[in-house]
């Protein structure tokens, strides 16, 4: 067995690897870059090196730094985890050349799968069924065109090397492809340097089934069922489950058997993923299943398969990397109960799904146990970096049954809070409780078909919350107040009271909130202190109800809970405060208030005017206006590139091009003046 590993990845992956190493003795060695030096993966570790700056091209993709780290630390193996070098035929053969075990399969199966042109190819050669669609070496634009218009719209334009949705685009005529596939060329060299594209028939509502297999060095291959991965927003996973809803046993074992077939054609080694799209008869399509791509290293979900198989797939790598053979034959495994994972991420869906950056100062996961499994990457307190996937965590349930693991996600999605910055939670507790959802009724355009339910406008912040962010703020204000007083010599002073005080009278206190969404008007409320200690308030709409409140202190998350009676109801939520910023968290919902300075003139009106500004830093890559040109509200305007992935920034009306702030290469920082449009009078 190996004895010291070192794992050659970051965040949840390298926490979740660094557990079950820990469990089997196994030593272990984090490497870090600038930006995690202080990352919870580099706690848990028995021993951690620097290997370079915060961008993963100077750290975390540094094979000659990785490899070095192994030789001074005494590592005899390497566990890549998922991303970065995982899937990197280069490094595997470097890691044998330096008489290192890499956990993971031989070089030649990555080379053989790294192209999906070449696998595609070669799985037809196998005799697994293909997705219509043009995997040649010609790339000439008027070639992969004309390849198009043969395969007929719309096509699904897609990076050859790499995943993740990445340099992937949907076509849906003659007329856009261009255009489509200059963007998804742009985002596959960013992503992985090699712009190569295929062409595929873009069918009309797919499932996305993919079947885990494993296989050792003595000729066994198993696979440990399916899980369905349809429901995606721009072709990344956003819930995943195993096993797949209503697929019939002979169909799940002919998947199973083309996906063993698939990692003997290319003498497979290790954990890995052969994806299919099946085309459901019940929505039109012909009841099939093609092969899409084998990822050749352990996915992102793959927590769904250990809890409805009972076996740690670590484990398993480590074991058949050590020269073991398969714990399991395939008539030794069997499915237990339902699993459902979920992505959370730092990014604010009322915001186009833009990925977030900065601390997290509020963080609570419901409790882990046989029912809820937490993977993550990052504590309260840390950051989400700029450099890095905007991952927070990854929540796993398992019941009996899908629907008994449907409530235990939403019971999950209730019970974890993020403060600090716009997390996925509503979006993904508006899909667990979809009717759609519910029913099993999934396709890769479940997001896309039911946007409107998923995705409603953003309202106004509610009374029940306006009334707890008031209390909540009154109560710290006396909290402070009488802190304060207590440092003098006359702590009994009525000025050290905190309740707005005044002789003969009680004048009421003015709190007004905005949430910050765009056009979202201020919230005033009045509270005035009752002889009893607690408030009446009124709220903007004219109510008037009486309320009292309690902090309830959380040492573990930060912040706190606030109890709060309001109107003869009991009110709870989750609390945080970082001087004019609120969060407040109620069951599956989270608010981000600001409570406005009126003597600060600029609190309300935030980066009015007609400012195009960066949501994030990050590098102009294409600039589609001029100074001059008119636009209209949706047009696109500037192409900025971060976080790996494209962000178009729209024009918010109609107007006129008066400057143009940065170029093409040009990188940004976050909140730069990009463009100024003049607006139209109203």
């Amino acid at each position: 067995m190996i004895d010291t590993l070192l794992i050659a990845n970051r965040g949840e992956i390298a926490c979740r690897i660094i557990r079950t190493a820990r469990r089997l003795g196994i030593r272990t060695v984090a490497v870090y870059s600038d930006a995690d030096a202080g990352a919870l993966h580099v706690a848990m570790a028995d021993e951690a090196v620097r290997i370079g700056a915060a961008p993963a091209r100077d750290s975390y993709l540094r094979m000659d730094a990785i490899l070095d780290a192994a030789a001074r630390t005494g590592a005899q193996a390497i566990h890549p985890g998922y991303g970065f070098l995982s899937e990197n035929a280069g490094f595997a053969e470097a890691c044998a050349a330096a008489d290192l075990i890499f956990v993971g399969p031989p070089a030649s199966a990555i080379r053989a799968m790294g192209g999906k042109s070449e696998a595609k190819a070669l799985m037809e050669t196998a005799g697994v069924p293909l997705v219509p669609g043009y995997h040649g070496e010609e790339q000439n634009s008027g070639v992969l065109a004309a390849e198009a218009a043969r395969i007929g719209f719309p096509v699904l334009i897609k990076a050859s090397a790499g995943g993740g949705g990445k340099g992937m685009k949907v076509a849906t005529s003659a007329e856009d492809f261009h255009e489509q596939l200059a963007s998804a060329k742009r985002e596959a060299q960013a992503a992985f340097g090699n712009d190569r594209v295929l062409i595929e028939k873009y069918l009309g509502r797919p499932r996305h089934v993919e079947i885990q297999v494993f296989a050792d060095g003595h000729g066994n291959c198993v696979y440990l069922f399916e899980r369905d991965c349809s429901i995606q927003r721009r072709h990344q996973k956003v819930v995943e489950e195993a096993p797949a809803p209503n697929l019939p046993l002979e169909l799940r074992q002919e998947m199973g058997a083309a996906a063993v077939a698939a990692a003997k054609a290319i003498g497979y080694v290790g954990a890995g993923t052969v994806e299919f799209l099946l085309d459901p008869v019940e929505t039109g399509g012909d009841g099939r299943f093609y092969f899409m791509e084998m990822n050749t290293r352990l996915q992102v979900e793959h927590p769904v398969t250990e809890y409805i198989t009972g076996q740690d797939l670590v484990e398993w790598q480590l074991r058949v990397a050590a020269g073991g053979t398969l714990p399991l034959s395939q008539d030794q495994l069997a499915v237990n109960g339902h699993a459902i994972e979920v992505r959370l991420y730092a990014e604010d869906p009322d915001k186009g799904f833009l990925p977030q950056t900065g601390a997290l100062s509020h963080l609570r996961f419901p409790e882990a146990g046989p029912h809820i499994r937490v993977d993550t990457g990052v504590r309260q307190g840390d950051a989400i970096s700029i450099h890095y996937d905007p991952m927070i965590a990854k929540l796993i349930v398992w019941d009996v049954d899908r629907p008994a693991a449907v409530r235990r996600l939403r019971q999950a999605l209730a019970a974890t809070e993020v403060g600090g910055l716009a997390a996925n939670i509503p979006f993904l507790a508006s899909i667990a409780g979809h009717a759609a959802f519910l029913e099993a009724d999934l396709d890769t355009r479940f997001i896309e078909r039911h946007q409107a339910d998923l995705l409603p406008p953003p309202a106004a912040p509610s009374g029940d919350v306006l009334a707890l962010a008031a209390l909540g703020v009154l109560l710290e204000r006396k909290a402070e107040t009488m802190a304060a007083a207590a440092r003098t010599n006359d702590p009994w002073s009525p000025w050290a009271t905190g309740d707005s005080w005044r002789l003969n009278d009680a004048v009421p206190e003015i709190l007004t909130f905005t949430d910050g969404r765009d056009g979202g008007e201020p919230q005033e409320v009045r509270a005035c202190r009752r002889r009893d200690g607690g408030f009446d308030i009124t709220l903007p709409n004219g109510d008037e109800l009486p309320g009292h409140a309690r902090f309830e202190p959380d040492n573990a998350h930060g912040g706190g809970r606030l109890v709060a009676e309001v109107g003869g109801r009991r009110l709870t939520a989750g609390w945080s405060r970082r001087r004019r910023e609120l969060d407040l968290f109620r069951p599956g919902r989270h608010h981000r208030l600001t409570l406005i300075d009126p003597l600060d003139v600029g609190a309300v009106d935030a980066g009015g005017g007609g400012r195009l500004v960066a949501p994030m830093p990050g590098k102009v890559i294409a600039v589609l206006v001029a100074a001059g040109d008119r636009v209209e509200k949706g047009q696109g305007l500037v192409v900025l590139e971060a976080m790996k992935m494209e962000h178009t920034i729209k024009a918010q009306g109609p107007g006129t091009v008066e400057a143009v702030r940065y170029a093409v290469g040009d990188q940004v920082p976050d909140g730069a003046e990009l463009i100024i449009v003049k607006g139209d009078e109203a």
